[in-house]
């Protein structure tokens, strides 16, 4: 499901829990005028009747207060609202993706310098960046120290600041692993 869809879905599970006019089921509740003044607690029916007196609808927009907090405000102008606020939520948020760059106890300092840097481009733009030695055959039963200083080489060379998210583990095949993010 992409981004958008869980957006556009979220605003039609909002439009179904929304309950308009006649389908509040409370006997009384907290009434907000359009101008957002406070009217008190009124029964269902006085709310009602208030709300059409303005030519407006009475919609709960707390139903989990007690008593469930109504509004009398026209029900079109609340969907835009609703969302608006979902567009703003949105725009806000960040994805944030892990890349990852694989090293080999081979790789030349050349070769390390170019995986740095496009590192770094990735720390730069908010991404994490997992670093994997890849080892294979007898590199596996290598001395660790040797293995976790192999890879720190490329830490090294890192121009962009950053933290060490998850710390030099070892992974399922027998290579080694680190997760850095930029600092904040």
């Amino acid at each position: 499901m992409s981004l958008s869809n869980l957006f556009s879905f979220t605003t039609l599970k909002e439009k179904d829990k929304t309950k308009i006019n006649e389908q509040i089921r409370a006997r009384e509740v907290r009434v907000i005028d359009p101008q957002g003044g406070n009217l008190g607690v009124l029964s269902i029916e006085d709310a009602l009747r208030r709300a059409r007196e303005l030519q407006l609808d009475l919609i709960e927009v707390s139903p989990g207060a007690v008593p469930p907090i109504a509004k009398i405000m026209d029900y079109g102008k609340y969907q835009y609202d609703v969302s608006k606020k979902l567009k703003e939520v949105k725009a806000k948020a960040k994805v944030t993706e892990t890349k990852s760059l694989q090293v080999k106890l081979g790789t030349g300092d050349n070769d390390l310098e170019i995986k740095a840097k496009q590192a770094s481009k990735w720390l730069k733009e908010g991404h994490r960046v997992q670093f994997d030695l890849y080892l294979k055959g007898r590199e596996k039963y290598l001395e660790e120290s040797f293995l976790k200083a192999r890879l720190e080489r490329v830490l090294i060379l890192l121009t962009e600041d950053y933290k060490i998210a998850e710390p030099i583990k070892k992974t399922p095949k027998g290579g080694f692993m680190v997760t850095i993010e930029r600092k904040k």
